[in-house]
């Protein structure tokens, strides 16, 4: 539901990762100079992991009405966790190499263009509270990669400098050398525990082995270029959780995937495919320890995964137009 109408002109951070392959001496000037067209402007940069998180706790306590992310995905995951729970508000902006979150949500992948549809939510207080999955305490704004996915984000962020340049060539790059080189194929990494749905006790259910899964709060997983890539069609801001796992990464099987998602088929058609959706808990558990990554951040390896799913997130600037219910999907 929209949050309530706040004043015309608001007190407003900009939490800039300058470092982003997006971000640009050129379009921080326009961004910042369009913002503080309309409202009271503050500006604070990152320069270390962690960084995004703090200014956006420290403006949630000062009373900062909108903190709004300008980076990659990493940076706005860093700001929604710093807001979490508080009344300020989340805006999000472009600022990356793929910009999922920002592009699911209906904005430009240009900073400038989505700068104007930004600014044109907040005058039309296009403002709703949303929903958002937790792993191990902390909140994700798109999806949570276990197993390869991770792996491949891990091999990636060894060449972090060279995302500005070559963006998804190089993921595609560090999928081929960690499929054929660094990723156990032949025994399950996981098993997923407690996917039962119905109401009271949670049922005794068969864990469910995979080597690689995503836990989605919106779809699409990602974007190839302009295209985007559909793992669980019926994750939206309305609903809870989806889980897509993958049992086996038989080539045929995950080349069948791949096609089927570019196309926006049913990927859960794929016989080694499972998909449930309208989570909100179950837990992985780790034959031994397995990568992960939050909304394409990895973060090293572990043997335990808990989600849940807090309906009342973060209050969050939608573009114009768009609403919790029409976000891509």
């Amino acid at each position: 539901m929209p949050v309530g109408s706040l004043s015309a002109r608001r007190r407003v951070l900009l939490v800039i990762n300058p470092s982003a392959s997006g971000v640009t001496a050129r379009n921080r000037v326009v961004i910042q100079n369009a913002i503080a067209a309309e409202h009271d402007l503050e500006v604070a940069e990152t320069n270390r992991r962690g960084h995004a998180t703090r200014h956006a706790q420290g403006a949630a306590a000062k009373g900062i009405d909108v903190v709004i992310a300008v980076g990659g995905d990493g940076t706005v995951n860093e700001v929604t966790n710093g807001l979490a729970r508080s009344n300020t508000s989340l805006g999000v902006l472009p600022g990356g190499s793929t910009n999922v979150f920002a592009r699911q949500l209906g904005f430009a992948n240009d900073p400038e263009a989505a700068t104007e549809q930004l600014l044109h939510g907040l005058r039309t207080d296009n403002i709703s509270r949303i929903g958002l999955g937790i792993v191990n305490g902390r909140y994700f704004c798109f999806h949570v990669g276990m197993g390869f996915d991770a792996a491949v984000v891990e091999r990636v962020e060894r060449f972090g400098s060279l995302k500005r340049w070559f963006g998804h060539p190089l993921f595609a790059a560090a999928a081929l050398v960690t499929w054929t080189k660094g990723f156990d194929r032949k025994r399950p990494h996981f098993s997923i525990e407690q996917l039962d749905q119905s109401p009271g006790p949670a049922a005794s259910q068969p864990a469910v082995d995979g080597f690689f899964a995503i836990a989605l709060n919106v779809d699409p997983y990602t974007f190839v270029g302009s295209r985007p890539l559909s793992m669980a069609p019926l994750a939206t801001l309305e609903s809870r959780l989806s889980l897509v796992t993958m049992t086996s990464l038989r080539v045929d099987k995950v080349l069948r995937t791949a096609v089927s998602a570019l196309r926006g088929n049913d990927v859960s058609a794929v016989p080694s495919v499972l998909r449930t959706d309208d989570l909100d808990h179950f837990v992985v558990r780790g034959r031994r320890p397995f990568p992960w990554q939050v909304d394409g951040d990895y973060l090293g390896d572990t043997d335990l995964l808990e989600f849940t799913f807090d309906p009342d997130a973060v209050c969050l600037v939608l573009p114009a137009g768009g609403s919790t219910t029409s976000v891509r999907r």
